[in-house]
């Protein structure tokens, strides 16, 4: 049953443009404090929960496609969003649940890609 989810991301993320608006080592724009560990960005031409395109990590392990996805509930804007982990690796995948988590203080369950 997850496979066809992925699949699907897989579909949205190599027919959208990949646009990284906060390069890894740059600043969160609310919290200067918060140093994106990642590339993140979005799907260029999708539209997420919030009105904005899908949301993703991108990774260092081109050619990977879509490995976990993010489940992220944010209590101050009453929100509930996921953002997709693109080529990255499982160390990457853990550092962006735990800059979520702990860094943004976002409740966050990352659902990880089976691999057969």
């Amino acid at each position: 049953m997850s496979e066809d989810l992925f699949s699907s991301l897989d579909h949205l993320a190599t027919t959208s443009t990949v646009v990284i608006d906060r390069p890894r080592g740059s600043a969160h724009p609310r919290y200067p404090a918060a140093i994106y560990p990642l590339d993140y960005g979005y799907l260029d031409g999708t539209v997420s929960a919030d009105g904005d395109g899908i949301d993703l990590f991108r990774g260092s392990a081109v050619g990977n496609g879509v490995v976990a996805m993010a489940v992220i509930a944010d209590i101050d804007k009453k929100d509930v969003e996921v953002k997709i982990l693109l080529d990255c690796t499982a160390d990457e995948i853990g550092t962006a649940a735990a800059f979520l988590r702990d860094t943004l203080g976002l409740g966050t369950t990352v659902l990880r890609r089976e691999v057969s």
